[in-house]
């Protein structure tokens, strides 16, 4: 009963990750949805496995569209990695961040020069195949799975105060 709990609340916060604003979210990040309390979290450093295996995802998907694959990137990766470990310390999952607007401006601020960037997020009992296999199965992270322009790849990840709930970040980005 337990684990069903946790997947159902886990799917309602991916789904809420493109939902519409409702009216009783915060006006200042419409999209955010408070997963967990704040409070210390643990964040991950992203591997070279894992950024490799979620841009190896981030293939298949691709490839099925007729598209050309993304490489694993370290700069998107530590940008990923650290919007995951700003949502965990503050329990919510939103594409602002705490001193951003948006993925664009945090792989900038890392030396990153886009053309077009994007992201998925994911709070919820996820591990990495299970957050991918989600975003590669919505419509709307799909979306930006299969921007044509997307070239560079990079994943984050870092577990909320409640040591259970783990947020996700995928970047993907066009460099100029």
């Amino acid at each position: 009963m337990q684990t069903a709990r946790h997947t159902i609340l886990a799917l309602c916060l991916l789904a809420a990750a493109c939902a519409a604003p409702s009216s009783g979210v915060d006006r200042s990040d419409p999209h955010g949805v408070q997963a967990v309390a704040a409070g210390d979290a643990r964040c991950v450093v992203t591997s070279e496995t894992s950024n490799r295996v979620g841009a190896e995802a981030t293939n298949i998907a691709r490839a099925r569209a007729g598209l050309p694959g993304v490489r694993p990137n370290a700069v998107l990766a530590r940008a990923a990695a650290e919007h995951a470990c700003d949502m965990a310390k503050r329990g919510r999952m939103t594409h602002n961040g705490s001193s951003s607007s948006g993925p664009g401006a945090r792989v900038k601020a890392l030396g990153y020069r886009p053309m077009l960037t994007a992201e998925n997020i994911a709070a919820g009992p996820f591990d990495l195949n299970r957050a991918l296999h989600e975003w590669n199965s919505s419509s709307k992270h799909l979306d930006n799975v299969l921007i044509p322009q997307m070239r560079d790849f990079g994943i984050g990840h870092a577990i909320g105060s409640d040591g259970k709930t783990h947020f996700w970040a995928a970047v993907y980005s066009a460099p100029r």
